[in-house]
C-alpha cells in the first residue's frame, strides 16, 4: 500500500469564473483522495507571493502573479496514498498544449497561464504551501467510512 499523503491544490480564477469547481472536484474525489479541507479565498497578493516564491525573477512571474490575484480562488487539502504523484498525474503538464487528454489541463485548460489548477510537487513543498492557506484547525482528521474499502 502506497503512503498516506497531503497535499495542496488550488483551483484558480479561471477555473472559478468558468464553473468548474464540480467537475474539477468530482475528479479528485471519484480517484479516491479525500477532501480534507476547503474554502474559497479573495485574492492574497501577500500569500500568493510566498506560494510562488521560488518563480520570483522568472519572466513570467509577473504575469502569473496577476492572473492569480484575478479573482477568488478555492483552496483545498486532499489526503490519499500517494496524493502528491497522483494529483500531479491527474492535473497535467504546466503547458496546456502538452497535457495529456484525460488530464484536467488536457480536458479544460485554454492557455498555459489560465491552466486552472496549481497543485504541489512534493511532499516537502505540500507541506509549506499547506502552511501558507490554511491553518491546522481547519484541517479535518477524518476517514471516510469506504476508505477501509479502498485502500
Amino acid at each position: 500500500m502506497s503512503q498516506e499523503e497531503r497535499t495542496l491544490v488550488l483551483l484558480k480564477p479561471d477555473a472559478v469564473a468558468r464553473g468548474l469547481i464540480g467537475e474539477i472536484l468530482g475528479r479528485f474525489e471519484k480517484r479516491g483522495l479525500t477532501i480534507v479541507a476547503l474554502k474559497m479565498m479573495p485574492p492574497d497578493v501577500g500569500r500568493l507571493e510566498r506560494l510562488y516564491s521560488v518563480h520570483k525573477g522568472k519572466p513570467f512571474y509577473s504575469e502569473l502573479l496577476d492572473f492569480v490575484s484575478e479573482g477568488p480562488i478555492i483552496a483545498m487539502v486532499l489526503r490519499g496514498p500517494s496524493a502528491v504523484s497522483v494529483v500531479r498525474s491527474m492535473v497535467g503538464a504546466t503547458k496546456f498544449s502538452e497535457a495529456s487528454p484525460g488530464t484536467i489541463r488536457g480536458d479544460l485548460a485554454l492557455s498555459t497561464t489560465k491552466n486552472l489548477v496549481h497543485a504541489a510537487d512534493s511532499i516537502e513543498t505540500a507541506e509549506e504551501e499547506i502552511r501558507v492557506f490554511f491553518e491546522n484547525n481547519e484541517i479535518v482528521s477524518w476517514d471516510s467510512p469506504i476508505s477501509k474499502d479502498l485502500y
